[in-house]
């Protein structure tokens, strides 16, 4: 087997992200479920985005995320997702470029514009996401680039993905092609209310196509209907390796003959928790690729999502790289 060009290549939807304050009677208001992501319509956006107050606009989407942070973390990362030609088509291209990751999906030039997510950050940190998806529901297996796929160490695949049926098959496709190539597919849960509409379906996805899988414990205990701990034993054999993450409590990995349980790294703020799992992702797998024991590439991740956690937006601010490496020189 070669030596892969690229230790990863995210798929995902690209997204840009517009941030905003927000408090719990605006949230009543607009009858929106604090914490979790919803899918909207192009309408829907329209009226949110309208009653929004100040907002930051970045790109985002959460394999998207987690490519960035692997770049800044120093690693080679890849990314596959669908923009429209248009204005937040552009400046997502440019930011995951700017980033250090390579993409080179083209752009739709008909059809939906490319996605947004209006996301109202409360005092508590807490994220409440209204996702219109836009170009990215055309995505399908005819954008996976299999010879990018096999040139990567690891896949690392949204569960979002799993609510638009050619998603799904590019998916399956990506996951096909990794493994043909004695490659890694890793897959991030992506939300509860994402598992509790494919459970099923997810279940024999894990066990047939994932060797990586990355939850938090809504989604993980959702997944198994159960408690953490039991969900962690009935994780342990349907992959390889389970990185469960539980907030301030740190996280927990999962093998078939190991339970590594990890400290939270302390954040300096708690300013917006978007993105903290998909950089948790980013420096666990940013420690995989570079042969590091589980324990350390969970407190890797734990540094990225610390950092993330901080400020607001899901692109690291602090040089990420940085940060890890004082953490591993002090191990």
């Amino acid at each position: 087997m070669t030596s892969p060009a690229y230790e990863v290549v995210g798929i995902g939807n690209a997204i840009v992200d517009v941030l905003a304050h927000a408090d719990e009677d605006q949230l009543a208001r607009l009858g929106l479920a604090k914490g979790v992501m919803t899918l909207i319509d192009a309408a829907e956006a329209e009226r949110l985005y309208g009653a929004m107050g100040p907002g930051i606009e970045c790109s985002g989407g959460s394999a998207a995320n987690t490519m960035a942070g692997f770049a800044a973390l120093g690693g080679r990362a890849a990314y596959i997702g669908k923009v429209r030609d248009d204005q937040l088509g552009e400046v997502f291209r440019h930011d995951i470029r700017a980033a250090g990751v390579a993409f080179d999906s083209p752009a739709a030039t008909e059809g939906p514009a490319t996605a947004r997510c209006l996301i109202f950050v409360t005092a508590d940190a807490q994220r409440t996401m209204q996702t219109y998806l836009g170009a990215c529901v055309e995505l399908g297996p005819e954008d996976v680039n299999e010879a990018l796929v096999a040139s990567a160490a690891v896949t690392y695949l949204e569960g979002y993905l799993w609510d638009q049926p050619r998603a799904k098959e590019a998916f399956l496709k990506a996951a096909r092609a990794a493994h043909g190539a004695g490659r890694k597919v890793a897959l991030s849960l992506s939300d509860p209310f994402c598992v509790g509409r494919h459970r099923e379906s997810f279940l024999e996805l894990i066990a047939g196509h994932v060797d990586i899988l990355f939850a938090n414990e809504a989604e993980i205990t959702a997944l198994y209907q159960g408690t953490f701990d039991e969900a962690l034993v009935q994780v342990r054999g349907h992959c390889e390796i389970a990185a469960l993450t539980r907030s301030e409590k740190g996280s927990t990995v999962v093998t078939a003959d190991q339970v590594i349980v990890v400290g939270a790294v302390t954040p300096e703020a708690l300013v917006d928790t978007t993105g903290a799992g998909d950089l948790y992702a980013a420096g666990f797998l940013f420690g995989l690729a570079r042969g590091l024991p589980l324990a350390e590439c969970a407190l890797l991740g734990g540094v990225a999502a610390a950092e993330i956690i901080s400020h607001y937006g899901a692109r690291p601010e602090d040089d990420l790289k940085a940060l890890a490496a004082d953490y591993i020189a002090n191990l």
